[in-house]
């Protein structure tokens, strides 16, 4: 199943090292090629003859062995992806703040595949704040977790913090590798976050969304082989590898931005939040207090999603969002056929672990002929989902 295809396994120094021989053998039995680089604590777990014998390949532990290569820079060119298993808090630490001083940290610095890491640590470690921030920095530019699990733990515990088991390593491993590429050869856009309508040079209005969903669906659309643009509003995100990045403020930033690029797109996907309205007019100075209350004249932002359907071409997809807190698919069905858009994904944004700034969602995809609710599940699983139907939608015109 991984024939062709690299890994590289990076093995920090944890208790849980020992299972990083599991995760060797059960990638050879599926012919993936194992590159095994360890730090030089993890030596103090399990041999490096251990993890050669089980590759077939040399284990790379210091910067400086003797090798007419570069290590870090050959590791890092001949992956598909990179796992570490087991992350220490120590390695986590590193790699969230730019921090290579070793071969296994400069290799990840290096690292232009995929890396996922499967953490293992005590609870104390896992949940102090340094650790969950470092975890969220790293989910941000796109880092892949498996677990950490809750059990029983070296020191006695039972809580969360224990390593992954190696055939969930693997699983996630191998659905990461063998993702088909069925969007290859197809032109995507995304839009994402909010907008900012000035109101002058220090305030703005805005909206509650981060760019979270937008950006799982690029990413999402770039690993299933499509050329991915996408246009986001001001957001807290690291850019998305991989993909053409356009930044805007305003909401007639974002429709001047889409409808341009939309002309050469296939698959048009509007998860942004645009403003409806606007501030008539934007003070060229700070707006000063004059009384006990103010009045704010507003006039209507352009229907990006609308103006898309009415302009859209032949063979071409428009998905469009309904973030709803009440009749949400009534709504949404509503605004399906109002902008002639060939989907709408719709979430009641009160509903636990489906509002703004979450990892996860919770959406119902609605075509005209069909209204499928998903479980809540991560962003990045609701991406997929949505590009699955994408590609019905498209096969069926």
């Amino acid at each position: 199943m991984l024939s062709g295809k690299c890994v590289v396994l990076g093995v920090t120094g944890g208790i849980a090292a020992y299972k990083a021989c599991e995760i060797v053998s059960r990638l050879k039995k599926l012919h993936a090629n194992v590159r095994v680089v360890m730090t030089e604590h993890a030596c103090r777990f399990v041999a490096p003859l251990s993890f050669e014998t089980l590759s077939g390949n040399q284990v790379y532990v210091s910067q400086f062995d003797h090798n007419w290569e570069i290590e870090h820079i050959s590791l890092a060119k001949s992956a598909d992806v990179m796992v570490v298993a087991p992350a220490t808090a120590n390695f986590i630490g590193k790699l969230a703040n730019g921090i290579a001083d070793d071969l296994i940290s400069t290799t990840a610095m290096a690292m232009t595949a995929p890396i996922m890491i499967a953490p293992a640590m005590n609870t104390a470690m896992w949940k102090n704040p340094a650790t969950q921030q470092n975890i969220r920095t790293l989910i941000d530019r796109g880092v892949r977790m498996v677990g950490p699990e809750s059990g029983f733990l070296a020191c006695g515990d039972t809580d969360v913090g224990r390593m992954s088991e190696p055939v969930k390593i693997v699983e996630e491993i191998t659905a990461l590798l063998t993702r088909v590429k069925d969007l290859e050869g197809k032109t995507v856009m995304v839009t994402a976050g909010p907008t900012r309508e000035m109101l002058d040079p220090v305030r703005f209005l805005s909206n509650r969304s981060t760019g979270k969903m937008g950006y799982a669906i690029a990413e999402a659309a770039r690993d299933r082989g499509a050329r991915v643009t996408l246009v986001s509003g001001p957001v807290d995100l690291a850019p998305v590898p991989g993909v053409e990045m356009v930044g805007i403020q305003s909401t007639l930033d974002l429709y001047e931005q889409v409808t341009t690029r939309a002309k050469t797109t296939d698959i048009v996907i509007q998860a942004a939040a645009p403003a409806d309205f606007r501030p008539e007019s934007v003070s060229s100075v700070k707006i000063k207090k004059t009384g006990d209350d103010m009045t704010l004249h507003m006039v209507p932002n352009p229907d990006i999603a609308a103006q898309l359907g009415r302009d859209k071409h032949e063979g071409q997809i428009l998905v469009a969002f309904a973030a709803e807190t009440n009749d949400v698919l009534e709504n949404a069905q509503k605004k399906l056929l109002k902008k002639n858009a060939d989907m709408i994904v719709a979430n009641d944004v009160t509903m636990p672990g489906a509002g703004f700034a979450g990892s996860t969602n919770c959406v119902t995809l609605i075509t005209r002929d069909s209204m499928d609710s998903l479980p809540l599940m991560s962003k990045r699983d609701v991406a997929d989902a949505i590009l699955d139907r994408v590609i019905a939608i498209s096969e069926g015109k």
